[in-house]
């Protein structure tokens, strides 16, 4: 989809300011996005529409000045508002160094947006509905959403990108009632892909799964209360490290004061069992990108290494206040918004346990399943997330399936109490919010043991 951007006209915009300010950068964004929702079976929404961003900023006196338009006629216009409004402020803001790229990336989805009708994407989904019927079945929600775009950045300092890009992604719920109780099966599945990792999945197997897992939580028992060994699956344990962690080690955050791991960087944090990554480099991950919002190439970049806090994420202006002065390439945001420092698919590297090594010494303990959201306190370091389900551990094996469970902790602690990490590795596509933006993501990793952690019940 590499039409509709002339680089070249954008070129002599970078020229003209690069004379007037220290650095500037111009962004450009020509998409095709679709969204469609459809509850129980009938159509409740429909969005699809061609979206033509320019965002423009500059660096002056040390001081941002940025301004946004739809309008390609009015980009001049834009420029000199940004200049204006630099000019007119004084700050401190540095940025490090950089190599600039230049580069053209093609989008690796087969099966684009305009090769499948919206009437043939609704059909999917009503035979997504009609496949997850049951008789405890009450209502389903099917969501579709895709986005295909050219993406172009280019500066002052030659950094000169052109990008094609899809994401798609499919959920589903089902809500299952006996009379008394009510529960929820939920389940996504995306990529950065075109129809085809829809085309492509066993999509009765996704309906039925979903179904059945909101069936089986109706029969489900309440969990126990107190300090128990647990198991986290990949996805919650992919939420906790995101959440916990993730937002711990972001530089803007900790220069904000407000995370756990401010002035932490070469200490101890965890068990030598834990290393945390994060790579935007995963074409598999939800979180992929080649290159981030500045133009800096995405790369692995390792947190934690056996326990050890070893690096932040960081953009070019936060990498010259923490860290070591070179940005991680996590300046993430849309052309209209200022980057914010994000996570693009952020997990725990797997370990070599077995699932049955890792619960089969535990006498007593909680398998917890599966993420309902929670919350999290990045400056105090505590949190408190909902599980799907879960089942007692009994002598090793499990025993009772569980609802409605929480788990709760204190971040340094749960990972300092990890002492099993398995050998399989799964990575959920989600999105993160932060600041009233909203980035795709992937986080995961293995099933992990924690020796002691908080279980309680959801109210």
């Amino acid at each position: 989809m590499t039409t509709g951007i002339d680089v070249d006209y954008f070129q002599k915009i970078i020229r003209k300011l690069e004379s007037k300010v220290e650095y500037a950068d111009i962004r450009v964004k020509n998409s095709v996005n679709n969204s469609i929702v459809l509850k129980d079976g009938k159509i409740d929404n429909v969005d699809t529409g061609i979206n033509y961003a320019i965002g423009i900023r500059v660096l002056q006196n040390g001081a941002w000045g940025s301004a946004f338009t739809s309008d390609i006629e009015k980009v001049e216009q834009v420029a000199e508002n940004a200049t204006t409004i630099a000019n007119q402020l004084k700050s401190d803001v540095k940025l490090t160094s950089t190599n600039p790229e230049e580069d053209i990336v093609k989008s690796k989805a087969k099966i684009k947006i305009e090769d499948v009708t919206i009437e043939d994407k609704i059909s999917t989904m009503k035979e997504l509905h009609k496949i997850a019927q049951r008789d405890q079945i009450q209502s389903t929600n099917v969501s579709l959403s895709e986005s295909q775009s050219s993406d172009l950045i280019i500066s002052s300092e030659g950094t000169n990108i052109l990008s094609d890009n899809n994401r798609t992604v499919l959920s589903m719920n089902s809500v299952a009632s006996n009379g008394e109780v009510m529960q929820i099966g939920h389940k996504s599945l995306g990529g950065v892909q075109g129809f085809e990792i829809i085309k492509n999945a066993d999509l009765e197997s996704f309906a039925t799964g979903i179904s059945d897992k909101a069936i089986s939580l109706l029969d489900a028992k309440t969990p126990p209360s107190g300090d128990f060994p647990v198991i986290l699956d990949p996805e919650l344990a992919g939420v906790f490290i995101h959440e916990a962690l993730g937002h711990a080690s972001e530089a803007d955050i900790i220069l904000q004061n407000d995370s756990i791991l401010k002035g932490r960087l070469g200490q101890k944090i965890g068990s030598d069992l834990v290393t945390v990554i994060d790579d935007a480099s995963i074409e598999t991950g939800f979180g992929y990108y080649p290159y981030d919002v500045e133009g800096t190439k995405s790369e692995k970049t390792t947190l934690v290494e056996n326990g050890v806090f070893k690096s932040v994420l960081s953009s070019r202006e936060t990498a010259s206040k923490v860290g070591d002065g070179v940005s991680s390439g996590n300046a993430r945001s849309s052309v209209s918004n200022k980057p914010l420092v994000r996570m693009s698919n952020t997990y725990i590297k797997p370990g070599e346990s077995s699932f049955e090594e890792l619960i089969e010494d535990l006498p007593n303990g909680i398998y917890l399943k599966g993420s309902r959201g929670g919350q999290v306190d990045t400056g105090k370091g505590i949190f408190q997330f909902n599980a799907v389900e879960a089942y007692n551990i009994e002598k090793g094996e499990l025993g009772d399936h569980l609802r409605d469970v929480s788990l709760s902790g204190t971040t340094l602690d749960i990972l300092n109490n990890i002492t099993g990490v398995g050998s399989d590795f799964n990575l959920s596509v989600g999105f993160c919010g932060k600041d009233g933006q909203t980035v795709p993501v992937g986080d995961g990793g293995p099933h992990i043991r924690v020796s002691r952690a908080t279980v309680g019940g959801v109210q």
